[in-house]
């Protein structure tokens, strides 16, 4: 009797690689270091978009920074394309693209010799860089502004710039750090669609947001990381599922729930009750069924809205550590 088929796996082929990484930042003065970084692992696969999502100060640039060589860790081990951060910086740069939070565009260069002038640095030949510059532009949307300079461009499209001259000299690792921060909703989204396209350029991106809506629609697997910490790495529809729900209902409230959390947590279709900035978030099943048995508890705690959604990101987590993401 034949044996049944199974489903092949992909093989694993991580090109970003962290293990136990540290970072400690002397405190000022008396006081106590700082673990930036406490005992990360990580492993990012090639050609997959990964998020690092969590709150300002949770960890994310320091880690993107050591990845990018420059940050030093205080202890473990990195390795990007199978090059250690620490032994081999120069070659690491060869092979990765990096836009940082802050724009570093060269003011004093057009939108055209931004990247041309990045592809002579690595030593494309006149010709070649020249047809890349033309090539960039042209797949950003930028050509009509190819001679403005970046005081002259909107920030959607100096974002948009910064990430076409990092990959102008076609790196396999492309390290982007809350690339959308300050961006007008239409110029986010424009990025998102850019970033997208990177895997068909064959372009592994890590990219560290505490936007739970970017992180949801641009990533693979995301790793929430908090304190220096990974909390939880998956795909976000697997971390949304491990919360058990299906519905999460916000109750906004006039005066403090004394007594009430305890009394929805008795009711059939409630998983989990969290305090919020106003009132009580509910994570539920069967929504439907459950909403107005709150509404009756929640009314004599003077209810003046109920908002009724999907599980988040930032719903995954408010359960994991009991804090909106974004304070």
């Amino acid at each position: 009797m034949p044996r049944p088929r199974t489903a092949k796996t992909k093989p694993r082929d991580p090109v970003v690689t962290i293990e136990n990484l540290v970072k400690v930042y002397p405190g000022p003065g008396n006081a106590p270091d700082i673990r930036a970084i406490d005992g990360i692992d990580l492993s990012v696969e090639r050609g997959e978009i990964f998020g690092l999502l969590g709150p300002n100060g949770a960890g994310k640039t320091t880690t993107v920074g050591v990845c990018t060589t420059r940050v030093l860790g205080t202890s473990g081990h990195v390795e990007i394309d199978g090059l250690d951060v620490r032994k081999d910086p120069a070659r690491v740069k060869l092979g990765i693209g990096v836009v940082t939070q802050f724009n570093t565009l060269d003011r004093l260069c057009t939108a055209w010799e931004n990247i041309y002038f990045h592809c002579r640095y690595f030593e494309m030949s006149h010709r070649e860089a020249k047809s890349r510059a033309d090539e960039l532009l042209q797949q950003f949307r930028l050509s009509e502004r190819k001679k403005s300079f970046p005081d002259e461009l909107s920030g959607g499209m100096a974002q948009r710039l910064q990430v076409a001259r990092s990959i102008a000299h076609r790196p396999s690792v492309l390290f982007l750090d809350e690339p959308t921060a300050g961006l007008d909703p239409q110029s986010r989204i424009a990025l998102w669609e850019i970033v997208t396209d990177m895997r068909s350029h064959g372009i592994t991106v890590l990219l560290t947001t505490h936007y739970m809506e970017e992180a949801d629609q641009l990533c693979e697997r995301v790793a929430i990381i908090d304190h220096g910490k990974i909390l939880v790495c998956d795909t976000p529809a697997n971390l949304k599922k491990r919360l058990g729900a299906e519905t999460v209902i916000d109750l906004h409230l006039d005066r403090p729930p004394d007594g009430l959390t305890s009394r929805i947590k008795r009711l059939a279709g409630v998983v989990k009750v969290d305090p919020s900035a106003d009132g009580l978030r509910v994570l539920t099943k069967g929504g439907g069924v459950v909403l107005p048995k709150l509404v009756n508890a929640a009314t004599r705690y003077g209810l003046r809205d109920v908002s009724v959604a999907e599980p988040t990101l930032e719903t995954v987590f408010i359960s994991l550590t009991g804090r909106e993401l974004r304070e």
